[in-house]
């Protein structure tokens, strides 16, 4: 079972949900922070490192005494990571998208790959939760093949796997979301939130998932998340009440189900209503 914890824009409450769902399950799970612009799930687990790998892509390299400035190259690119100036091809590798076409398509051949270093995976250990965390290097502008090798380390075990995504309904949400069981998505009632919920629904819904919501800082706002959903029959898991004890907590790097009894029974309850839905559209594809 995969569960993708997103939301249309950033501060919901995101990495709360994510977070005291890995730890309130009563077995093995593992938590995969695929917010790799801005990680932050290590803060909170404190777990014991176990494995670090840098991540590279292939990008293109030039010989320069083989170019002869035809913009082949240029004209393939659809990044704009490669012009030609004074009759000779430059590369930019950030803007790269290493698709390769570059390469294959250069009459002259005078493009080879190396690898450019974007990111780093690490894997943490804190009890039940197995924590698989991707960091793009600062001023790298690729996150999306950083997030494909984070989602490499999901096991073919039987424990569920829980992805913080990326907020927002960019290219890395899409591609952090894909191939999952359920996408929940956490949502703060006010104008802005229902604005930005309701992107995030048209986009889950455009890859072919299915998608509940949480409402987080219930009583913030006013009733406009529940209307919604009612309208667009999208279940709600739970809502959360707007509580200085999550800031506090939050604040002070611990997390909530540790510290409160109370809101480990709440996200054990958002547990069972997940494996509800999810085996309930598993039904429904046989």
């Amino acid at each position: 079972m995969k569960i993708a914890i997103a939301s249309g824009k950033g501060g919901t409450g995101k990495t709360l949900v994510a977070l005291n769902l890995a730890r309130s399950y009563p077995k093995s799970v593992t938590l995969l922070d695929c917010d790799v612009e801005e990680p932050n799930n290590d803060l909170f687990l404190k777990g014991k490192l176990t494995e670090l790998k840098r991540h590279s892509v292939l990008v293109p390299k030039l010989k320069n005494e083989l170019c002869d400035g035809c913009r082949i190259c240029q004209q393939a690119c659809q990044f704009n990571a490669i012009i030609v100036i004074a009759g000779k091809a430059m590369v930019f590798d950030d803007l790269c998208h290493n698709c390769g076409a570059c390469t294959l398509l250069c009459p002259q051949k005078a493009l080879y790959e190396v690898e450019h270093e974007i990111g780093t995976v690490t894997i943490r250990q804190k009890e039940n939760v197995r924590l698989v965390e991707g960091r793009l290097d600062v001023g790298k502008a690729l996150a999306v093949p950083l997030i494909r090798r984070v989602k490499s380390e999901i096991s073919l075990d039987e424990s569920p796997i829980i992805i913080d995504s990326p907020p927002g309904t960019s290219c890395p949400m899409v591609w952090t979301i894909g191939e999952t069981d359920l996408v929940v998505l956490v949502a703060e009632p006010t104008a802005f939130g229902l604005h930005d919920l309701t992107l995030a629904v048209e986009t889950v819904r455009e890859v072919g998932i299915g998608v509940a919501v949480i409402i987080n800082k219930d009583g913030l706002g006013d009733n406009r998340i529940e209307k919604y959903c009612e309208k667009e029959k999208i279940p709600i898991l739970k809502k959360i009440g707007f509580n200085q004890k999550i800031a506090t907590t939050y604040a002070i790097g611990e997390v909530l189900v540790d510290t409160d009894e109370n809101y480990k029974k709440l996200f054990l309850d958002v547990w069972e209503k997940i494996e509800i839905l999810v085996k309930g559209s598993r039904r429904h594809e046989q």
